[in-house]
């Protein structure tokens, strides 16, 4: 173990500034060396400094992909389904959406039937599983050249395309291909969340402010925990900002839509006509992003002018002999084993893993419940989708100051958020034993969203904040994959459960105790056994010794 001063730790130039924070870098053994090495290059110090155009192209891409079109698409594919089914206590032939109907609704699936509720957990269920394919496959080999480039543009039109296919759901018998787009739309979406996310601690690192706070650091001006600590707030600067963007372009959408809804409620396909615009609004706004990646590969002489937003942020060449179809399972089960060198990092991700499945399920099953309740109406979920617009975006830049005014650490914020986590199942729960609560009634789906935007922004915002701290310097887009496969792909568990409970007791609400388990058993783990500070050390240590392997 080194126990030398700072100024005799040589760290190469090349290494990010974050290294010379590594003072005591352990000596593994030769095989465990070999065990944990993996192949990515160091990052340039001489990455070129964020500027405002390249900030704000990012700014405009989240704030028209926003997830509007998304929700959309459920209640479109739900709707569908419910109307092509039959009541099952009334037999084939009847309406489930005829006045004396039992709330209960199946379709056909295979040999037999399937609940609707249960058709949309399984929907998702599989979309979650083809996230864990896709992120596993790809989420590592983003890291090299401009492959994460180009993966997050190809994605995202694909997604364009889903929503724009949504034109053609006209009709109760074409709920199969509401589902196949809905797979298509969500995987896509929820993977340029991933890729997307990974770029924010890059973008951290080069702004001008923390670049300055770099140069007082290492001319001895601050103390390396006012540089962790002025660092961290940067980044929870530009998720904060990300996140305000994508909720106000969430309100202005949602508005946009009413301009429609309002005047064509008569109209049959105004329900497609809704998506198809929620979708244009992210296109004329991302197209800035999509401008400069499409011509990044080609920019001009540095003597001529600049015609797109992106400064140039290659990684490394793929290693000689490596495909990038193959290098993501081998970057991962190399990262998997060194799990006792960063033991925070993978606690958060295996408990984040639990808490995101007991989210992202709880979500579902909420909405199912809430287009239930309201018939699957566009318009009162463009309501209820502004209520929760609105309060995310006060809570994100009202938790954001508290935040910088009283200097308080990433993990204590997100753990306030955490407690409402807990909170919605929980309330859902008591909807098994009564009518009177737990999800029953309109004015408790306003509570949830207008509460859901209160907290669960911000959430969403720490928990990308918590990775960046922990992640590696320079192995960004490997550690955002595992936490995409954590976030994401992670829900194939509980929609799956969720449906066998469904089914087997033809009650939605039977599925909140399984919820609450999940959400409360991750939250514990995550305020007890993940510590930022060493987690974040230990991270820039271990990149520093890769690093030094392939040298």
């Amino acid at each position: 173990m080194s126990t030398s001063s700072p100024s005799e730790n040589l760290v190469p130039s090349a290494f990010h500034a974050d290294v010379k924070q590594v003072i005591d870098i352990k000596s593994y053994d030769s095989s465990d060396q070999d065990a944990n090495r993996i192949s990515t290059p160091s990052i340039n110090r001489d990455e070129p400094l964020v500027t405002r155009r390249e900030l704000w192209s990012y700014y405009l891409y989240s704030n028209g992909g926003n997830g509007v079109g998304l929700g959309y698409t459920q209640t479109l594919f739900q709707g569908l389904a419910t109307a092509a089914g039959y009541d099952p206590v009334a037999g084939p032939g009847s309406s489930c959406l005829a006045d004396a109907a039992s709330g209960q609704c199946v379709v056909p699936w295979g040999s037999s039937t399937k609940s609707v509720s249960s058709v949309v957990l399984t929907a998702n269920g599989v979309s979650f599983a083809i996230m864990m394919v896709m992120l596993t496959t790809i989420g590592s080999a983003a890291d090299y050249g401009t492959f994460g480039r180009w993966l997050l543009f190809a994605i995202t039109v694909v997604c364009w395309a889903a929503q724009y296919a949504c034109m053609a759901l006209t009709t109760p018998n074409r709920w199969v291909l509401a589902m196949v787009l809905y797979i298509i739309g969500f995987v896509s979406y929820s993977v340029t969340l991933v890729f997307y996310g990974a770029l924010f601690p890059r973008l951290a690192r080069n702004t001008p402010h923390t670049r300055q706070l770099r140069q007082k650091y290492e001319n001895g001006e601050i103390a390396p925990e006012v540089y962790e600590q002025e660092e961290s707030l940067e980044k929870n600067r530009i998720t904060d900002i990300f996140t305000v963007h994508s909720n106000v372009g969430f309100v202005t959408t949602l508005l946009l839509n009413l301009s429609l809804l309002l005047p064509m409620a008569n109209n049959p396909k105004v329900d497609n006509y809704v998506v198809v615009v929620s979708n244009t609004y992210w296109v004329v706004l991302g197209i800035w992003w999509c401008e400069y990646t499409l011509a990044g590969l080609s920019r001009p002489p540095v003597d001529e002018p600049q015609v797109v937003f992106q400064e140039p942020r290659p990684g490394p060449e793929l290693p000689k002999g490596e495909h990038y179809l193959t290098i993501g399972w081998k970057q991962i089960w190399a990262a998997l084993k060194t799990y006792k060198h960063l033991p925070y990092t993978f606690v958060y991700l295996f408990s984040y893993f639990l808490l995101a499945d007991g989210l992202n399920t709880t979500g579902i099953l909420v909405a199912i419940c809430q287009n239930d309740k309201f018939s699957f109406s566009f318009l009162q979920y463009t309501y209820l989708g502004l209520s929760q617009a609105i309060t995310s975006t006060i809570s994100t830049l009202a938790f954001w100051y508290i935040q910088r005014y009283w200097k308080i650490s990433t993990k204590k914020m997100f753990v306030v958020t955490n407690v409402v986590t807990i909170l919605i199942p929980l309330w859902g729960m008591i909807g098994i034993w009564t009518e009177t609560l737990g999800f029953h009634n309109v004015w408790e789906f306003w509570a949830y969203n207008v509460m859901f935007g209160l907290f669960q922004a911000p959430y969403y915002a720490y928990s990308l904040t918590m990775m960046a701290e922990l992640s590696p310097p320079g192995f960004d887009n490997m550690f955002f994959g595992l936490f995409g496969l954590s976030n994401r792909a992670s829900s194939m568990v509980g929609p799956n459960v969720i449906q066998v409970i469904i089914d087997k007791t033809g009650n939605n609400w039977q599925g909140f105790p399984f919820l609450f388990a999940l959400c409360t058993a991750a939250s514990l783990v995550i305020w007890f056994g993940v510590d930022v500070t060493k987690g974040r050390r230990d991270a820039v240590r271990w990149a520093a010794q890769q690093r030094r392997h392939t040298q």
